[in-house]
């Protein structure tokens, strides 16, 4: 497709996010109308309760499930196009083993850690795991590869999860991780997203600057290093902003998966194989996936909520049955 075709799908794209992220603030534990939405977001009223609803609870969560996705779904792009893997998604890198392993000491020994503090810890368990990773793939003979990266994350990721089911066991903590494990979003508020908003843009900046060579990333190595790209140099700044952008999701919503496994597969039959739009677009379709798995955690069985995990895993596992279907001969 030409760029002014992907241009009009990225604009249909916001469109469609906008009305859905109004659906998901009006309905709820108690409906309100679209008006109400409007006048609340627009010309805000603190004497109104409907008002004070929208904007202290729904307004930071929607945002929130927005950003977020977003921040996933361009994680799991730049994974699967610096590393040439059509399984990867931020998980490849240890990023929500490592940030699961601080957050289960956390519980284990400071219980009564605020949930800001909580936060910074899960997103340096995250750094740290994907910085060992990296350096473990760095040390074999022959550099850092794709194969080795990914080898790599699998087995510090394994070793971290059997470490935190470890601690939940022995401290105890079971309900309490599962909380994490499961994700969701209620939590989100206006000081969260200050941290949230600026970091997650900034890494989304950054995958959109390095895209062109993302995309001659994934045609191959060779072809890669002939047309003058730095695949280490680029391979690396893709991995500290996948880092950033799944780190910061992950340790404010908790482990949601699927998000950066999915999205870009689907970025990719819109839109082709140019990461300049690939890359965008699956922004877009992440946190449109987010918001809709948010609602429909809040509204299967209201007033009680689903985790917005199984929600997302309802799309989440037939679509990887189907890629490792699919890429059965290159696994």
């Amino acid at each position: 497709m030409n760029g002014l075709t992907n241009g009009g799908i990225g604009l249909l794209t916001i469109i469609a996010l906008l009305f859905i992220m109004f659906i998901a603030i009006s309905y709820g534990a108690k409906d309100l109308t679209l008006s109400t939405v409007w006048s609340a977001v627009f010309h805000y009223n603190s004497e109104l309760t409907t008002h004070q609803i929208i904007h202290e609870l729904r307004l930071p969560r929607v945002l929130g499930a927005a950003i977020i996705g977003a921040g996933f779904a361009v994680a799991g792009t730049l994974m699967q196009g610096i590393t040439r893997n059509p399984l990867a998604d931020s998980g490849i890198l240890g990023i929500n083993a490592g940030a699961t392993f601080m957050v289960a000491l956390s519980f284990a020994f400071f219980p009564d850690m605020p949930y800001s503090m909580l936060m910074l810890v899960s997103f340096l368990g995250a750094v740290l795991s994907t910085a060992f990773i990296f350096l473990l793939g760095a040390s074999t003979p022959g550099g850092l590869t794709p194969l080795r990266l990914t080898l790599a994350g699998s087995v510090v990721a394994a070793l971290l999860h059997s470490l935190s089911s470890g601690i939940a066991i022995y401290y105890n903590l079971n309900q309490d991780l599962a909380f994490w494990y499961a994700g969701g979003v209620a939590g989100v508020k206006w000081q969260h997203l200050k941290l949230l908003v600026p970091m997650i843009l900034l890494g989304i900046v950054g995958a959109v600057l390095i895209s062109r060579s993302v995309s001659l990333i994934s045609l191959g190595e060779e072809v890669s290093a002939g047309l003058g790209v730095k695949t280490r140099r680029i391979r690396l700044l893709g991995i500290i902003l996948a880092v950033i952008l799944a780190g910061v999701g992950v340790s404010a919503v908790g482990s949601i998966g699927f998000v950066g496994l999915v999205i870009p597969h689907i970025a990719r039959r819109i839109v082709g194989v140019d990461y300049r739009y690939i890359i965008p677009l699956s922004g877009l379709l992440g946190a449109v996936l987010l918001v809709l798995a948010d609602l429909g955690a809040r509204m299967v069985h209201p007033p009680k909520e689903l985790a917005i995990s199984l929600m997302v895993a309802l799309v989440g596992v037939p679509f990887f049955l189907y890629l490792a279907r699919k890429e059965r001969r290159g696994l």
